[in-house]
């Protein structure tokens, strides 16, 4: 069978959003420039155990999830304890991140090129879980490994600015990143936040085309703009609005 195929979906779901799935699994499938692709597809097998961690669940509720210790439950051996906790953290309690702990987790071997990939990687298994089991279906499997080694590549321009970690300014931008805010002057800084590393943008806007709007190359302030969703532009932002009510998202 092939992925995503949803033969077994109670609605119909458009030939595009399952392209665009599948092109997602092989964005996290693939090296990237911090995580080869083994890793990276550890960290979307630690970010699906964060849903079910005891450990976390008691942070949850905690009035700081600084104040409980323990271990996460996780089957992936190839992240470090630092990485693993991060990736749970973001998973489930993202709202309660701090500027420091970030920068109480970052040195030479979890750098903010780690942070940055590793949160595009859970959010993108994250959505499509998500939508999954909308549908009352199981999660898809995971895709293999692509072999190799990560870039290590750091866009030369990238400083530090309103973010907790280095970004690229939309006015300042030289190839090869000179795609990513499809020559814009303004983005959204929940944007530029990933611009540590450019293929995490590259895979927000291509994500974001399929479950929400082509925020790359269309202007979402237009309400006419539906993309290629069948709902009203009114339905679709009351849907957007409930969802980061829910994840506790400060936008």
């Amino acid at each position: 069978m092939d992925s995503f195929s949803y033969d077994n979906s109670p609605y119909p779901i458009p030939s595009k959003m399952a392209e665009g799935y599948r092109a997602s699994w092989q964005y996290i499938a693939a090296p990237g420039n911090w995580w080869t692709g083994a890793e990276r597809i550890a960290i979307a097998v630690a970010s699906r155990a964060a849903l079910n961690c005891t450990l976390c669940q008691e942070r949850k509720v905690a009035l700081s999830p600084h104040t409980i210790n323990g271990i996460h439950a996780v089957s992936a051996g190839l992240l470090s304890d630092k990485a693993v906790d991060a990736v749970h953290r973001i998973t489930t309690d993202a709202a309660r991140l701090t500027r420091s702990w970030l920068e109480n987790c970052v040195d030479a071997d979890f750098t903010y090129g780690h942070y940055v990939e590793a949160v595009s990687v859970v959010v993108t298994v994250l959505c499509i879980d998500s939508f999954n089991k909308a549908l009352g279906l199981v999660p898809e499997p995971l895709p293999e490994p692509v072999q190799g080694e990560p870039s290590q590549y750091l866009p030369p321009r990238a400083a530090a600015d309103v973010a907790w970690v280095p970004m690229l300014r939309p006015e300042t931008l030289t190839e090869p990143e000179a795609d990513i805010f499809a020559g814009a002057l303004q983005r959204p800084n929940v944007i530029r936040a990933l611009s540590l590393v450019p293929d995490a943008v590259r895979q927000l806007y291509a994500q974001s085309a399929v479950q929400y709007l082509n925020i790359a190359n269309s202007d979402i302030r237009s309400f006419d703009n539906t993309g290629s969703l069948r709902l009203s532009r009114p339905q679709i932002e009351l849907i957007a609005a409930r969802t980061s009510s829910i994840n506790e998202c400060f936008y």
